[in-house]
């Protein structure tokens, strides 16, 4: 069986989103009743690499990352790529077979930007209109190929605070260089650390013919 890891590795000095906190890994030596082990410290954002966001990224009072329902992160999901240069929108969305799907993962343009080594503010992003169509279809989870769905600074977080509201899953972050369109199932666990609004997961696809419905 072939596993499609769609992870960042993280490690010190990867790229974040600007004004996020940087990573830092730090190797330790413990020595404990007469014996050594390796025990990193480790310093990072929540949200960091491939990360999944939760209610309460934007939404007060919202759930956080340690109850997002894991149902939601298991299951066949629809990876589509889309040719925009900058915002995805509705148009974009409806050539999509959303039919019977709820789980959407977004290959755009920025799976090239990996390899540039540095955070970039232009690009591919969800617009407003696109957020509203893909709750209107009943999706559940929404991911892309960059450390934010929405377009950099946009002001008041319109895409993320319409998903989230909706209780609409987001994943970020996500390396789909290697995945060729199609339909797969994601397996995308969050580190459950209570109380947060989002955490780093790592994610895989399975071949399509492990989909369960």
């Amino acid at each position: 069986m072939t596993i499609i890891d769609i992870s960042l590795p993280i490690h010190s000095g990867m790229v974040v989103y600007e004004g996020d906190p940087g990573v830092s890994v730090t190797p330790r030596l413990e020595i404990a009743r007469g014996a050594t082990s390796n025990v990193s410290l480790i310093s990072l954002g929540s949200h960091t690499g491939t990360h999944l966001d939760a209610p309460a990224h934007f939404i007060e009072g919202g759930a956080t990352v340690e109850a997002l329902p894991l149902e939601v992160l298991v299951g066949p999901a629809l990876v589509a790529e889309i040719a925009a240069d900058r915002l995805i929108g509705r148009a974009d969305l409806e050539r999509l077979p959303l039919d019977g799907q709820s789980r959407l993962l977004l290959k755009t343009l920025n799976s090239s930007l990996w390899n540039r080594g540095a955070f970039h503010r232009d690009f591919v992003a969800l617009d407003v209109d696109g957020a509203h169509y893909l709750t209107e279809r009943g999706l559940r989870l929404v991911g892309i190929d960059y450390l934010s769905i929405e377009a950099f600074h946009a002001p008041g977080h319109p895409v993320h605070r319409h998903l989230l509201g909706a209780g609409v899953v987001i994943l970020e972050g996500l390396n789909l260089s290697r995945v060729e369109p199609g339909t797969y199932e994601l397996v995308c666990l969050p580190l459950p650390v209570k109380g947060i609004d989002g955490a780093p997961c790592r994610a895989v696809l399975l071949p399509p013919r492990f989909a369960r419905a």
